[in-house]
């Protein structure tokens, strides 16, 4: 199975509420209107609040420069007040601070910084943090590679119903890395995971009921979940999809759909398919090719809801 890559998290957190009293009703106020779209009132409030040191008014704030909104985009000044918050244990900053040292964002990129701001957040008990952190173990990112911790952090995360963690700990499973290989343990995290829609999963339930890995294999179960995750946009389920129609497996033999999902997916970054989609186009006739280009496009243009 294909490992899990890293993804920078959504940095938009949860807003608490507050009582509104004296400051927090001026904090309370930006809140909403940062819900709203109404920025510049955000802006107004949030402002006087961070600059007086308000740990949940600087996280905002630091929050609209890494989203432009409000105020013209600056990841340097982002990381200026994600950093003020997160010195003073605002979970959500430390987050976001750790992602802009991962990727570079506003600072030099840094994996041990990542690592230490994530672990703030995680010894916190956050989730996205806690999956982070995982991931970093696993990779050697910032830390020595530790495929036992990978796990600890994932299962953490995993359990509090985190998506991307439960898809996690599914490949640690499934590969044997930091617990005993356990392809039944990896289809039951994959489908916790698939079925809150994370494409990621349901590719990774779809490759487990091909092959029969710890569930019966079912070529139909397969597809299914090839199409919800294809429907997505992941191009390797795609690829998986048009292998599918064009062997006849789980699905009535259909070039012209193989051809669809094929070209769809070499269109969205998988180099495997561009060399299957040749094969099978060698064996088709010009008028057919024609309509299988057609209907790619229609199920583009639809934005997937219209790919039959």
């Amino acid at each position: 199975m294909i490992k899990v890559r890293f993804k920078k998290a959504i940095a938009a957190a949860v807003l608490a509420l507050i009582p509104v009293v004296g400051t927090a009703q001026n904090l309370e106020i930006g809140i909403e209107a940062y819900r709203t779209g109404e920025y510049d009132l955000a802006l107004l409030e949030f402002r006087p609040l961070a600059e007086n040191g308000d740990a949940e008014a600087q996280f905002h704030l630091g929050l609209m420069y890494d989203d432009g909104k409000g105020v013209s985009l600056d990841d340097t000044e982002a990381v200026r007040w994600y950093r003020k918050a997160a010195e003073q244990g605002d979970v959500y900053a430390q987050f976001n601070l750790g992602n802009m040292y991962y990727n570079g964002e506003g600072v030099a990129k840094d994996d041990a910084e990542a690592v230490h701001w994530y672990r703030m957040a995680a010894e916190q008990g956050y989730a996205k943090a806690q999956s982070n952190l995982a991931l970093m173990y696993d990779n050697g990112e910032g830390v020595a590679e530790d495929d036992v911790e990978a796990v600890r952090w994932f299962r953490m995360a995993a359990e509090q119903g985190d998506a991307y963690a439960q898809n996690g700990l599914g490949v640690m499973y499934d590969a044997g890395e930091g617990v005993s290989q356990d392809y039944v343990e990896a289809v039951r995290w994959f489908q916790m995971a698939a079925e809150q829609g994370y494409a990621n999963a349901q590719n990774n339930l779809g490759l487990m009921y091909q092959y029969g890995a710890g569930v019966a294999e079912d070529d139909v179960e397969a597809v299914r979940w090839y199409r919800m995750a294809g429907e997505q946009g992941y191009a390797n389920s795609q690829f998986y999809l048009g292998q599918m129609y064009h062997n006849g497996e789980g699905v009535a033999q259909d070039d012209i759909s193989a051809h669809m999902w094929l070209s769809i997916s070499a269109d969205t970054g998988n180099t495997d398919a561009r060399a299957y989609l040749d094969d099978v186009a060698r064996r088709m006739t010009p008028e057919a090719i024609a309509e299988a280009e057609r209907r790619a496009r229609v199920c583009l243009q639809s934005e997937y809801t219209d790919c039959d």
